[in-house]
């Protein structure tokens, strides 16, 4: 059986482009793809998806969010630019918390595309597992074969338009920076060794340190969050300077430290990453490296609600941000 994709192999173009030629979307192609794609479809003897005709002309006004978890700032942060540019245009959004979990990433999906929403956008890093992002990448490639758009914001695995924050450019950068404050003995709370964002800052930390001819960085993995960081802080011997690779564990590290009366920065500086805006009020104030979330957010809701060709990656690059958490060392 013809397929849209073995159609759009054959014209040369995107699975996006030959559904909206060939199923019905008031999108406008260009007359030369259309006739490609038209061509291809006759020479396969391609029959149209009537259900795909059906979403791609009625399409919905609803908005389908898919977040790691809602409770992290970042992600919040993330998810409330991306809202509030859908407000704007006057859609409607869902929103969903995988509690990272990659298999109901991949339901979320599925249940999205069966609902018929306009556009999927996920927000997360992906994770050090190919078979689950290849199924990820299929049902959102079905998803697009229907008429919908997608989105992400991460790492550009999936075969969609991206938002991809420089992970590993940020965390060199500050490793630069904190090595200039004097420092040498590091630890790293690294999070899951399998989560693509939290492999990707430690890679880049230890990189830099190892290029300015520093020892490597003592390196501690355990949750993405703030109990992760709580507990990885209390393993940390000889350090220091302390990086979270995200800020939610940095809180757990300052916490740690403060219930154990280790001075913040005296006796050890704490980094994180991100810039979660209610941490720039903490005291002390965190160092780290700061990402624009919401204009990511709504960036990324651009991208999916835009029809260009060819699919759009945008790298965003972090800033270090140095606060009263560091201290340069005598």
């Amino acid at each position: 059986m013809v397929t849209l994709e073995d159609v759009a192999k054959q014209a040369g173009v995107s699975l996006a482009t030959a559904s909206r030629v060939l199923n019905g979307s008031t999108r406008q192609v260009g007359a030369s793809l259309r006739a490609r794609v038209e061509r291809a479809a006759d020479e396969l003897g391609y029959r149209a998806n009537i259900a795909a005709q059906t979403l791609a002309r009625g399409a919905s006004n609803v908005i389908g969010i898919v977040v790691h978890d809602l409770t992290d700032p970042y992600f919040a942060a993330l998810a409330d630019g991306a809202m509030r540019a859908a407000a704007t245009e006057g859609l409607l959004v869902m929103v969903g918390t995988t509690h990272r979990d990659p298999e109901q990433e991949i339901a979320y999906v599925a249940t999205l595309h069966a609902q018929r929403v306009r556009a999927v956008l996920l927000v997360g890093s992906r994770v050090a597992d190919q078979r689950v992002t290849g199924r990820l990448r299929d049902e959102l490639a079905r998803y697009q074969a229907g008429g919908g758009r997608a989105a992400c914001v991460g790492q550009d695995l999936l075969g969609v338009d991206t938002v991809a924050p420089a992970n590993r450019e940020g965390a060199a950068e500050l490793a630069r920076a904190l090595a200039e404050l004097g420092h040498t003995k590091f630890a790293v709370l690294a999070g899951p060794p399998h989560l693509v964002t939290a492999a990707d800052r430690c890679a880049g930390f230890s990189q830099a340190l190892d290029e300015l001819g520093l020892p490597a960085p003592q390196v501690i993995h355990g949750p993405f969050d703030r109990d992760g960081g709580y507990a990885a802080a209390q393993q940390v011997k000889g350090a220091t300077c302390v990086f979270a690779v995200n800020d939610v564990m940095a809180v757990g590290a300052l916490a740690a430290y403060r219930e154990r009366g280790v001075r913040v920065p005296d006796d050890v500086s704490v980094a994180g990453f991100d810039d979660i805006v209610t941490l720039r009020d903490h005291v002390p104030a965190l160092t780290t490296v700061r990402l624009p979330l919401k204009d990511m957010g709504a960036r990324a809701l651009e991208l999916a609600l835009n029809e260009d060709e060819p699919v759009v990656v945008e790298k965003v690059a972090g800033e270090v941000v140095l606060r009263e958490s560091v201290r340069r060392m005598p």
